[in-house]
């Protein structure tokens, strides 16, 4: 008996020596490593990695979404692959190249769907979220042999899935109710809308346009309306400058009533209430915004900048309506996320192959990551969120 029971023991103890630690999902963040085609996997409240895969292709432009309860994260790489990464044991679970060029993708309110946006052919794919079996195609040709690149795809409640067309100046609206036979609605937009985000409470979609002032809004519980076109005159009569990068709205923000936007090649943050969808003020910064974003109580919106300023972040005090701070943390920032709870800020610093870790209260660097140039960083707190 005493045999047997050690040999138990040993063969217990030697299963759970190859059993990966128990984590909680909500704790987690992935990390892209633009260059090298790896992620690399930490826990966001030790702030230390716990894995790092390789393997992915392309992630020059690559973003990443969440199942709904955390396990898994769905990169989208710039090469049109979409991988789905386990985030509890580490690894790849599988990897299909789905277009040939692609910019991101989404997550259907019920998690069964998977979809991604694509430049090239121009469309949406979506995807069965468990196996990645193609479910339908919704091709963006909106003209008799014209398709147009998609950006700005966002999830929606009933499993639909808003987006906007480059080339058409346009926003559709799939409804996968019926994964396998999506229903479309068109609505004109403006020239050139280059971003899109959907409003927290998933009622609003807001898409960015490039080829003219102003942003298309759509009221989602009510599109027989069709868009609508705000902020129409910001920038006007104004000298224009270059754009080095375009801005990202997905990052927008909103604290007190009011949305912050980044603005199309000027050194300013646009102020927006949201109940009128009036602009109400801007803040002046140090660079053309890319990322402007708001730690989850509002009181802070961090703003990083477009080539040359790609080192500088400020920080706005939404009580004051200016910047209260201006840092300088590394080199090439490309991106930042807060923890859920926003007492921490993590960003990537591409040139300088770290993520930099800041307390948001007193603005003190309180750790590091090492990651071969970092851009996008994705906690797994995301997959709570619409339009995440």
């Amino acid at each position: 008996m005493r045999i047997l029971f050690s040999v138990l023991l040993v063969a217990f103890l030697s299963a759970c020596a190859g059993t990966p630690p128990l984590r909680g999902t909500g704790d987690l963040a992935l990390i892209i490593e633009r260059a090298s085609g790896h992620v690399t996997l930490a826990n966001t409240s030790t702030r230390q990695p716990y894995a790092r895969i390789g393997g992915l292709g392309d992630l020059s432009h690559a973003s990443a979404v969440y199942s709904r309860d955390g396990r898994y994260a769905y990169v989208f790489g710039r090469d049109g692959a979409l991988s789905k990464i386990d985030m509890l044991e580490g690894r790849m679970v599988k990897r299909i190249v789905q277009s040939g060029n692609a910019i991101g993708g989404s997550i259907s309110q019920d998690g069964r769907i998977v979809v991604a946006q694509n430049y090239k052919p121009g469309g949406i794919k979506a995807f069965d979220a468990e196996t990645l079996e193609l479910l339908a195609e919704v091709p963006a040709e909106y003209a008799p042999g014209q398709f147009s690149k998609v950006v700005g795809l966002a999830d929606s409640p009933g499993n639909k899935f808003v987006y906007a067309l480059f080339d058409a100046g346009e926003i559709w609206v799939s409804d996968f109710s019926d994964p396998r036979r999506p229903v479309t609605q068109r609505f004109p937009a403006g020239q050139n809308p280059y971003d899109g985000l959907v409003t927290p409470d998933g009622r609003h979609f807001l898409a960015g346009l490039f080829g003219e002032d102003g942003v298309a809004l759509l009221d989602l519980w009510q599109p027989e309306k069709g868009s609508r076109k705000i902020l129409e005159k910001y920038g006007r009569g104004e000298e224009k400058l270059p754009v080095y990068k375009m801005p990202h709205l997905r990052g927008w923000s909103v604290a007190q009533g009011k949305a912050y936007l980044p603005a199309i090649g000027r050194h300013e943050v646009l102020v927006v209430d949201v109940a009128t969808w009036k602009e109400v003020g801007r803040i002046p910064v140090r660079g053309q915004p890319v990322f402007v974003m708001a730690r989850p109580d509002g009181r802070q919106v961090w703003v990083n900048f477009a080539f040359p300023d790609y080192g500088k972040v400020d920080v706005i005090d939404t009580l004051k309506g200016q910047v209260a701070h201006q840092l300088e943390p590394g080199k090439g920032i490309l991106h930042m996320e807060f923890t859920p709870r926003g007492e921490n800020v993590w960003l990537s610093a591409r040139d300088d192959h770290k993520i930099l870790i800041y307390n948001t209260e007193n603005l003190t660097r309180i750790g590091e990551i090492t990651a071969d140039a970092p851009s996008g960083i994705f906690f797994s707190s995301r997959a709570q969120r619409i339009g995440f």
